[in-house]
């Protein structure tokens, strides 16, 4: 009996797999009519790898993530997904914060909602530093409370204070508005904090608002931050990396460019050019100066390119710039999967980079 279920079972999941397979090869197909140098990559099996914590094995394992391919089609339905992914966000927020202790604080930073959060104790060097925090979320989801999990994460695992920034968001508010809150805010933690002494990271769309927020500073001639932290940058809002076609339907959190990921980005974007620096940084000018920055990404990230070519950049442009990829890693899970030993050490790693930049 227990083999027969588990043969059903097994049988179930081919079946799951070849349907996924024939969609992607499909549209591989369709691609390559259009553009003879593609490549048409015959139907395979990828296995859970081996050489991963068992923590990221289980995840790894699990069944694709099926909302990546909803996409709302008025403000209405854009509303209640956010809100359904906000009810998910705060029970993950709980088990976070059993078990990686903060102090949050909510606060208004130059009219800017922010949220001050506070390990229970800061390396000694690091007591007249601040991070800046920008979460993730497709510049759509994410908001309040539930976009706090990276910043504690840094907290805790950095020892190090952080302010994360509630910035508004698409459909509501979408480009430059979340621009704005960040460059209003890093300019009054200006007043309290020298800029050597201040860094800001992000993760995601948070990643790209970052590097964006820094370009913007810079050509508004305000002195930068001592250091950067980009995690997976949506760095490209456009479907140009080449890991936003090798890993798809291998990424098990993005999953495919095409669906909700391609409409965030045209919420976001709305009429202007998605090219634009201030949107997709990877286009900007580097070579006018930018602080020491390090990048984390994953085998398996969609965003893998988007790291990478961020970080090319940044060398070609004679910047100081570390990048991080963790294997069989797909985006942002060392926010995702906090309980595994990778993401303690993402984090180790990042505010190891911040304690070595801050204060020069």
């Amino acid at each position: 009996m227990k083999r027969n279920t588990i043969s059903k079972v097994l049988a179930m999941v081919a079946v799951v797999i070849s349907i996924q397979t024939a969609q992607a090869q499909q549209r591989i197909e369709v691609q390559s009519s259009n553009n003879k140098a593609s490549r048409l990559v015959p139907a395979r099996i990828i296995p859970v790898p081996s050489t991963v914590s068992p923590e990221l094995q289980t995840v790894i394992a699990s069944p694709l993530n099926a909302t990546m391919r909803f996409v709302p089609k008025t403000v209405e339905e854009w509303h209640d997904l956010v809100a359904k992914k906000a009810e998910q966000d705060l029970v993950h927020l709980d088990q976070l914060r059993k078990l990686c202790p903060t102090d949050v604080k909510t606060g208004i930073t130059g009219g800017v909602k922010t949220f001050l959060v506070t390990p229970g104790s800061v390396f000694e060097d690091s007591t007249n530093q601040v991070l800046i925090h920008l979460r993730g979320g497709g510049y759509v989801f994410n908001s309040g409370e539930g976009g706090l999990g990276e910043a504690i994460l840094m907290a805790y695992h950095g020892k190090m204070k952080v302010i994360s920034v509630d910035y508004r968001m698409a459909p509501d508010f979408p480009f430059p508005t979340a621009l704005d809150d960040a460059v209003t805010v890093y300019n009054e933690v200006l007043k309290t904090y020298k800029p050597t002494n201040i860094g800001i990271f992000g993760t995601s769309a948070g990643g790209g608002l970052a590097a964006a927020t820094v370009l913007k500073l810079r050509d508004l001639n305000i002195p930068l931050p001592g250091a950067v932290g980009l995690g997976t940058p949506w760095a490209d809002l456009t479907k140009t990396g080449d890991t936003c076609y090798t890993n798809e339907y291998i990424d098990d959190v993005l999953v495919e460019y095409g669906g909700l990921l391609e409409a965030c980005a045209k919420l976001y974007t709305g009429s202007h050019d998605m090219k634009d620096p201030f949107i997709s940084p990877v286009y900007g000018d580097f070579t006018k100066g930018f602080p020491p920055t390090i990048l984390t990404s994953g085998t398996r990230d969609m965003f893998l390119s988007d790291t990478v070519r961020m970080h090319r950049k940044l060398r070609q442009a004679g910047a100081d710039a570390d990048l991080q990829v963790f294997e069989g890693m797909s985006h942002a899970q060392y926010i995702l999967v906090f309980t595994s030993p990778e993401s303690k050490e993402a984090f180790q790693e990042i505010a190891r980079f911040f304690r070595d930049h801050l204060g020069r």
